[in-house]
This record gives C-alpha cells, sequence and structure tokens, in this order.
C-alpha cells in the first residue's frame, strides 16, 4: 500500500512538472518559430464566426519582421506602452504596486502590464480580469524574459497585438487601416497604431476622435523625448 501510494505521488509530482514545464518548452520553441495563432485571436474567429454567415475572413493578420517595420513603430509602441521596456526584466514592481493600491482603494482599476506581460496574455491568455489570470500570465512572462532577447519580445508584441475589430499586427494594420506597408509608416501612424493598443475595438487608428488625437500627440511628444535611438541597443541583441 505504502509503494503503491509512494509511485502515485511520484508520477503525480512528474505529471504536475510535465504541466508546468509545457509553456517554456512552447515559449522556447516560439523564440524561432513564429506563433501561427494566439488566445486572443482564436476569440475573434469564434465571434465573428458566431455572429456572421459571411464566408469571408473572420481576421487579419501578416507576419512582418521587426526589420520591416518603419523605425517608428517599435518606438511608439515603448512610449504608449512601457518606457522601462529596455532594463526591466519582465515586471515594474512600482507600477503593479500603485495599481494594487488603487484597485483596493476602490479607484478606477488600472493595469500595470509591461510588453512582455501584454505578450504572454495576448499570446496565450483570455481576457477577463482576475487574480488567477495574473498569476499565470506572470508565470509566463517570467520564461518569455528567459528564453527571449528583448528584440523578440518586441517583435511578437507588435505581430500579435490587436489594432482594430479584426485586424492583428503591424503588417495587417497598415494595409487595412492606412493602405500602405508597415515599413512605409509614418511617424503620426505609427502613434495611431500605439494610441488605440489600449481598446483596439472601441478606437480608430485611421479615422482617431478626439481622445485618440490627444493621445497620439502625447505619444508623440513621448518619442521625440526617448528619441530615436533609445532602442538601439535593445533592438541590436
Amino acid at each position: 500500500m505504502i509503494f503503491l501510494r509512494n509511485r502515485f505521488c511520484r508520477y503525480l509530482l512528474i505529471l504536475c512538472a510535465a504541466v508546468a514545464l509545457a509553456p517554456a518548452a512552447l515559449i522556447l520553441l516560439f523564440r524561432w518559430v513564429n506563433p501561427p495563432v494566439t488566445a486572443y485571436m482564436l476569440r475573434v474567429h469564434f465571434q465573428v464566426q458566431q455572429a456572421s454567415d459571411s464566408d469571408g475572413p473572420t481576421l487579419y493578420q501578416q507576419w512582418v519582421g521587426l526589420d520591416s517595420m518603419a523605425a517608428c513603430m517599435p518606438l511608439a509602441a515603448v512610449a504608449s506602452e512601457d518606457q522601462t521596456f529596455p532594463t526591466h526584466h519582465g515586471f515594474v514592481w512600482s507600477a503593479i504596486g500603485d495599481a494594487l493600491a488603487d484597485n483596493a482603494s476602490g479607484s478606477t482599476v488600472r493595469g500595470a502590464s509591461t510588453i512582455s506581460q501584454q505578450t504572454a496574455k495576448n499570446l496565450f491568455l483570455w481576457p477577463a480580469k482576475s487574480y488567477v489570470r495574473k498569476a499565470i500570465e506572470a508565470y509566463l512572462t517570467v520564461w518569455i524574459e528567459v528564453l527571449w532577447p528583448k528584440r523578440r519580445i518586441l517583435e511578437v508584441y507588435l505581430n500579435i497585438a490587436q489594432f482594430d475589430d479584426r485586424v492583428f499586427g503591424v503588417g495587417a494594420a497598415a494595409d487595412r487601416l492606412f493602405g500602405t506597408t508597415a515599413a512605409k509608416l509614418s511617424t503620426r501612424q505609427c502613434a495611431a497604431l500605439a494610441a488605440v493598443l489600449p481598446a483596439p475595438e472601441r478606437y480608430d487608428a485611421a479615422s482617431p476622435g478626439s481622445f485618440v488625437q490627444g493621445r497620439i500627440a502625447w505619444i508623440e511628444r513621448q518619442m521625440r523625448h526617448l528619441g530615436s535611438g533609445y532602442l538601439t541597443d535593445t533592438l541590436a541583441r
């Protein structure tokens, strides 16, 4: 009986270790292989399928290497979403502490996600806000930071981020929203795409309202403040 119990415990530990390490193996693979689909893309795909009888595409996405994007696009994303991206290790603890304090006090719920965390969320997880999801997101973020260079994190993020209702990635966004390629995006277009990242289903980068216009202006100022060489070392690695 003791032997059976010990063997069961051993198998259970092996199973738990395999489940815990499976995401790491997939993340390691995605260091070199571009993810064919993400959890957020699948969510939009099924939503569109249920809401429409059309045979057309349910979403638009085309992979574009970082070197094939206008240099302003990575800078705009970092200026808008995560200005500490080149130096942090996945988390900005001061921002997390501030967000927890605000949320606990009943203030407007705010996030503190880095680009690394957003990449983990968009790639593997669901959009609902919960501490369970945030814990899983944190675990995946650790592996992403350990196994990918910053350049790869930024490249994957810009290719899987949602920029419009059914539009994912800078390549498809440049084509669908501005009728151009990712390489030919202007500084204002890069800022406009970054400006809608918090809520791409609500805001329009191609025809921005007053709120998005204000964000575009702020992002452009931040880009000038950071300087065109801000990401040079990060993108070289």
